[in-house]
């Protein structure tokens, strides 16, 4: 098989790449962090007129990418740059939700997001849900021709600068029930919706989403009424893999980065890369990468499959990724010293953002679990 990139995602690569080598260095990432939004808007923009977004999604859709191979070349590029701003969140959860269930009117939202002039965010994770899909406890309750949406939703991704909000809630059914899950468009201003926002550990920023009372026209819906779950777990994957291509470009990061110190700092009248404990431990990290890149390209490869095949392969993909990143991260910052620590120098982002990568859609004990319970399925 090959897995050579094709022509024109080959290109986006270069671009991306140069792009982000020259507007996202560590100053512009860190005054992005202490900004109220969490990210620039600036480089969205560039980033959207780029056709980045456009990437995330198929022609169909208005795009001119959206399989497994195109979110990993652009997540990638990202990972490498430590990028903060939330395409995980607009692009492929939110965004993708509604390209995958919206109707005509509601398709216009996907044009508005690929053109980098919408922000959204994606509710669903709530307070005791922790990483089960299914496990949805805010109400969707018909009163008339409108929807009455009440709960709670816990670690709402750029929720503070959303326009609006796809939220999940349940139609019918018991807490823990696939069938009837719903999603809604939520517009940020809706009376009875509530932020409470702070800024994350690994960049930018995320809410808890209070629903409170939130009363919607029927057509806020996206897809059929208790529904959604398929999708919901379908665009989880496709998260996953983008998040996994991420880490990997953090990781390649970290490596270059411990790489280029080994070769500059000295002890002895020599470059400490040159000790033989240190030159073994670099050559492990390498040897890692290569099987977790090996796990990014097998997952990306069986997104478009059959759902268990695709969730098998995602779920292998991010144990790999989150036990290869923690090994990458500590040893980097290890062979490192003192300076990986500090906010100005480029690996005490990129640390954290690996470290972080592990918890959100699922840790490595998670993924281990749901691989096995697959397996046998």
């Amino acid at each position: 098989m090959n897995f050579d990139l094709t022509e024109e995602r080959q290109m986006l690569q270069d671009s991306l790449r140069r792009f982000l080598r020259d507007k996202y260095d560590t100053a512009t990432r860190n005054r992005i962090l202490e900004s109220e939004t969490g990210f620039s808007a600036d480089i969205w923009s560039a980033l959207a007129e780029l056709g980045v977004i456009g990437a995330l999604f198929t022609e169909e859709q208005g795009g001119f990418g959206g399989k497994g191979f195109d979110l990993a070349v652009v997540f990638e590029e990202l990972g490498r740059a430590g990028v903060v701003e939330p395409f995980m969140d607009t692009a492929v959860l939110a965004g993708g939700l509604i390209a995958d269930l919206g109707d005509g009117a509601q398709q216009e939202h996907v044009e508005a997001v690929i053109g980098g002039a919408l922000q959204l965010a994606f509710a669903h994770g709530e307070p005791s849900s922790r990483y089960d899909l299914n496990r949805v406890q805010t109400t969707a309750k018909a009163e008339g021709d409108r929807i009455v949406l009440n709960g709670r939703k816990a670690v709402v991704v750029n929720a503070e600068a959303a326009d609006m909000l796809v939220v999940s809630a349940r139609e019918s059914g018991d807490v823990g029930d696939e069938d009837g899950i719903s999603l809604f468009l939520v517009p940020a201003d809706a009376k009875g919706l509530s932020i409470e926002g702070y800024a994350l550990l690994a960049g930018g920023r995320a809410g808890e989403v209070t629903l409170d009372e939130v009363s919607l026209p029927a057509s806020a819906r996206l897809g059929a009424a208790g529904k959604a779950y398929p999708v919901i777990e379908a665009r989880m994957a496709a998260a996953n893999v983008a998040l996994c291509a991420e880490t990997l470009g953090a990781m390649h990061t970290a490596c270059e980065l411990t790489r280029e110190y080994l070769g500059t700092r000295k002890q002895f009248g020599r470059a400490i890369g040159s000790f033989q404990a240190l030159a073994h431990r670099m050559s492990d990290l390498l040897i890692e990468m290569e099987q977790a890149r090996s796990a990014v390209i097998n997952a990306a490869g069986h997104l478009e499959g059959d759902r268990v095949g695709r969730e098998r392969h995602v779920s292998a993909a991010k144990n790999l990724i989150g036990r290869v990143g923690r090994l990458v991260a500590e040893d980097s910052i290890q062979m490192h010293g003192g300076i990986a620590m500090t906010q100005e120098y480029e690996l005490a982002h990129i640390a954290k953002r690996i470290v972080m990568a592990d918890h959100r859609f699922g840790d490595t004990d998670h993924h281990l679990e749901r691989f096995i319970a697959l397996a046998s399925a």
